[in-house]
């Protein structure tokens, strides 16, 4: 299933809320940074812990909506978009920030045999097909790979699918975070020797 394994104390798990993790990574004894939700909690996130721990990798273990996997698909994140940065009336392409080195499509680090998806990242809990296109939907990742691409830091992002981003989204997220738990936990032992 995996390419490469880390150490682990290489690698720095991130996941936005305590939640996602139903203290099961806790119990196993394994460190985790809660970020917060959204993007600018998630960048943060990212330069307090790259600068503090240093880590090879930053694994972004989450849960996601999509309209193209289906719930309790456990999914790679291959690249990542701002599903919300929408700057076209004056002449941007759709999740392009104006004047940066950095593209509007974050290619990521993959290293297992998931399932591959685009990420598309934004400030809002998605109800419906987002308007930039990708294949499932979050609120962290890519300003997590952003600030790991600007601060030289590997970074890969492994989402358990919770709900279809439908208007039920958030009744099928609570209910699918048990599962979803689990299944990121089986995620992070794959990757790690």
């Amino acid at each position: 299933m995996i390419h490469k394994k880390f150490r682990r104390e290489d690698i720095v798990v991130v996941m936005a809320l305590p939640s996602e993790s139903q203290n099961l990574f806790e119990k196993a004894g394994i460190e985790v940074h809660y970020c917060g939700i959204g993007k600018v909690n998630a960048a943060i996130g990212a330069a307090q812990i790259i600068f503090t721990k240093k880590p090879q990798l930053i694994l972004n273990l989450g849960t996601a909506g999509s309209h193209k996997f289906k719930t309790h698909d456990l999914i790679e994140c291959s690249s990542y978009v701002q599903k919300d940065m929408d700057i076209s009336p004056l002449g941007f392409k759709r999740g392009e920030t104006p004047m940066d080195e950095i593209p509007g499509l974050i290619k990521g680090t993959t290293l297992t045999q998931l399932k591959k998806g685009v990420c598309g990242t934004g400030d809002t809990f998605e109800v419906g097909v987002p308007g930039l296109e990708c294949d499932l939907v979050d609120m962290e990742a890519y300003s997590l790979a952003k600030a790991c691409k600007k601060l030289s830091t590997q970074f890969m992002a492994i989402k358990y699918i919770t709900d279809g981003s439908d208007p039920e989204s958030h009744k099928d997220w609570v209910a699918n975070l048990p599962k979803a738990a689990a299944g990121l936990m089986n995620a992070y032992h794959s990757l790690v020797e």
